[in-house]
């Protein structure tokens, strides 16, 4: 009996509507197209019982201090540790909206301590790839629904852009920049090409760990 190959981990990050969502689809649907197994997550998880309570957080429907929203983020991805690695080991790959960057992103943007927003991620399963969605803050501002949540504010919005940038800067050995001001066509086919070497990469070894407590 042929081993199985495993999945590829496949994040992608950025702002606010730079349109993680809309490349997150478009790349599940090439790959089921390709008859690649593959399964669609976003962070946060809104449907467990923590993910409610980030949901009514992030919906202004309810107030948490700034380390307790942290760390339910955290425990969002924690809680899905499992899941993600036996989904990956079992040969699925994952495309996952959003993950452990963004929620060191935004805190950091808040002015927490860098160290202290990273600890807590470290030892989740790490990303073969990060499709980095670089824009201009500006243009997101006429993006459809752009504000509706607690964290689509311009100068937040801003901050967090500056944030990426230095995430980028340690993480960059296996984090992919695009232009997310390019049409979404082109950024797909980017993101598309990028995936097929991944897949090939990462086949026939087992997941990375995120090591940021070496790091910080």
């Amino acid at each position: 009996m042929s081993q199985i190959k495993r999945g590829a981990f496949i994040v992608l990050e950025g702002c606010d509507r730079c349109g993680k969502s809309t490349q997150s689809r478009k790349l599940v649907e090439y790959l089921e197209s390709c008859s690649i197994p593959v399964k669609y997550m976003a962070f946060p998880e809104r449907s467990s019982n923590i993910g409610q309570v980030i949901n009514a957080y992030l919906t202004n429907k309810q107030e948490l201090n700034d380390e307790t929203i942290h760390l339910l983020f955290t425990v969002n991805r924690w809680e899905h540790k499992n899941h993600i690695l036996s989904l990956l080991n079992s040969g699925t790959t994952l495309v996952v909206d959003r993950y452990a960057y963004s929620g060191v992103a935004y805190s950091v943007s808040k002015g927490m301590s860098k160290q202290w927003c990273m600890s807590p991620e470290s030892g989740l399963p790490r990303p073969d790839v990060v499709f980095y969605l670089k824009t201009n803050v500006n243009t997101l501002l006429d993006r459809g629904k752009f504000g509706e949540e607690r964290y689509e504010k311009e100068d937040f919005q801003s901050k967090v852009a500056r944030t990426f940038e230095e995430i980028y800067k340690m993480e960059q050995s296996y984090w992919h920049p695009i232009d997310a001001s390019q049409s979404p066509d082109v950024i797909h086919s980017l993101v598309k090409e990028k995936t097929l070497e991944i897949l090939k990469l990462v086949e026939n070894t087992t997941p990375e760990v995120l090591d940021w407590l070496r790091k910080s």
